[in-house]
């Protein structure tokens, strides 16, 4: 029997399921809570993952993992892979005033649709990204990289060694307001806009069927998403399907081939969150 494990790291709690690969039979679980702030240490998360895994009684025998984890936020690191300050989540508001801004400065909404197909809210990394550069500019100098917290768990099962080495995936990354789901490709420029022209390193944005690395036990690591894309993905959502879901978030997501959202005319079938 080949065990694989999913790792559900949301805005309250972490959850681990290990399951038989080939009849999706859940062998085994477990979960732990995280704190509850609207900022949060990632070294919580981790902490929050080990008690999951040792309440779902290990990982040693598991051939394969995956994180999927809350959506946007921003967890930035130093040159050393240390942690600058403690990550804002999506529901932290502090970065609406950048958020609008941020809108102003590119032109308006629909420029931003254009662009990336995301206007930037307070919940989006983008507007974060500006908020830090105005508000803490010592601690915007000292970032070296910018991740999300499934990016951020997906390096640590992986050793968390060096910043250059951080995957994420195109369902996470479409999210952060500086990445394009019609090219695949960041838009840097808009990264140095938020950033007040600062560099920053960011995560290499992986294929949905890639081995992005090994756990310390030697299992698979997949590039895992974000959990609203995750959920679209365990669902089977087809195009025309709408998915509502009610947690610490009320998340709408529909399937489609093609949309009616400026910008959006050539992408490939993707899930759009409606915020």
């Amino acid at each position: 029997m080949t065990l694989v494990a999913g790792i559900d790291s949301s805005t309250q709690s972490c959850k681990v399921i290990v399951c038989e690969s080939s009849t999706g039979e859940i062998a085994r679980e477990g979960r732990a809570s995280h704190p509850d702030h609207t900022e949060v240490a990632p070294q919580e998360w981790a902490k929050a993952l080990d008690t999951a895994i040792a309440a779902a009684g290990g990982s040693d025998d598991v051939a394969a993992v995956s994180v999927a984890a809350q959506q946007h936020g921003m967890a930035c690191l130093d040159d050393a892979s240390s942690v600058v300050r403690p990550a804002l989540l999506w529901n932290d508001t502090r970065s609406a005033g950048a958020a609008a801004e941020l809108v102003d400065d590119l032109g308006g909404p629909d420029s931003w649709a254009e662009a990336v197909g995301v206007v930037p809210v307070a919940a989006i990394t983008v507007s974060k990204l500006r908020w830090l550069a105005d508000f803490e500019p010592e601690n915007a100098d000292r970032t070296a990289a910018v991740c999300l917290p499934h990016d951020w768990l997906g390096w640590q099962l992986a050793g968390g060694r060096d910043p250059t080495t951080l995957s994420t995936d195109r369902g996470d990354a479409s999210g952060t307001g500086y990445f394009s789901a019609e090219t695949d490709f960041y838009r840097f420029d808009l990264l140095s806009l938020a950033s007040r022209g600062r560099t920053v390193q960011l995560p290499r944005v992986a294929g949905p069927a890639e081995q992005i690395g090994e756990t310390r036990s030697g299992a698979v690591l997949g590039p895992g998403t974000g959990d609203n894309a995750a959920a679209a993905l365990a669902l089977a959502a087809r195009e025309g399907d709408v998915v509502v879901s009610v947690g610490t978030s009320g998340v709408v997501s529909a399937v489609s081939i093609t949309t009616s959202c400026r910008g959006w005319r050539s992408l490939r079938p993707a899930a759009v969150t409606v915020w």
